[in-house]
């Protein structure tokens, strides 16, 4: 089995494909002193949890976070005693072309849902995923990446806020019943929520204009499904997107 490893700057996820599905997915906070045996006691423990005795013979890595991957290839290599494919570095090659400025990195995780957009809906994409930022990635017509744009993410946003001002309250994002507030928590939710609904909007059609042609446009993320409700703002909603293109990724090195 294959255990596809997402490091994000918020959390961590764990996901082991049995080469048709995933049978479990787990998440953690994202913190870069956590070692391999703790991975491993806090991994096992929620299979035990859930009856599952998983074989791990491969491992892939995703991380936005440099300072996560060694200790997450000490899990590797201590307790399955497998060398990683960690994407972005040697020995991961990526099935699609990567078109931008000579000498810009891009994100893996970037990369990974390029490539996982791709394999489900084909080219000339548009992926918008809602992490500690908003990312919007975009595949051209063979799948290459070719470029996007980040924007503050939504908790981020409100967090910043909450934190710059001292009169105003840490709230949660919902879609608010009416746009005027008539209370403070009100008026926050309805300028982050409609904010973004136009930020959302106003980005996807000036990348569709500057590309110029028809485009789909593929979210993932916790958010995603918040955003879309009475909107039509995605053609598609894929929570595993990520972790799909990991499984992507691993097969097409495996078959080198």
């Amino acid at each position: 089995m294959l255990l596809c490893i997402d490091c994000g700057n918020t959390n961590t996820v764990f996901s082991v494909w049995d080469g048709t599905k995933f049978i479990c997915t787990f998440r953690t906070s994202t913190e870069h002193q956590r070692t391999g045996d703790q991975y491993f006691v806090w991994f096992t423990s929620l299979c035990d949890h859930f009856g599952l005795s998983p074989d791990i013979e491969a491992v892939i890595i995703s991380s936005t976070v440099p300072r996560v991957v060694f200790n997450l290839r000490v899990l590797a290599d201590r307790y399955w005693g497998v060398r990683p494919m960690v994407v972005g570095k040697e020995g991961c090659e990526i099935p699609v072309g990567i078109r931008v400025d000579q000498g810009t990195q891009v994100g893996p995780d970037r990369l990974v849902n390029t490539v996982a957009g791709f394999d489900r809906h084909g080219g000339n994409l548009i992926l918008v995923d809602f992490g500690t930022a908003t990312t919007f990635d975009v595949a051209d017509h063979d799948g290459a990446y070719i470029g996007g744009v980040i924007a503050p993410g939504v908790n981020t946003s409100l967090e910043a806020l909450h934190l710059a001002a001292a009169a105003l309250p840490h709230v949660d994002i919902s879609r608010p019943k009416k746009v005027i507030g008539t209370n403070t928590v009100a008026c926050m939710q309805s300028g982050v929520f409609w904010g973004y609904i136009g930020l959302i909007r106003e980005i996807c059609d000036r990348i569709k204009a500057e590309h110029g042609r028809e485009m789909k446009v593929i979210a993932t993320g916790g958010l995603a499904p918040l955003f879309q409700q009475g909107e039509a703002l995605f053609d598609a909603f894929e929570d595993d997107l990520t972790m799909h293109g990991l499984t992507v990724i691993y097969q097409h090195n495996a078959r080198k």
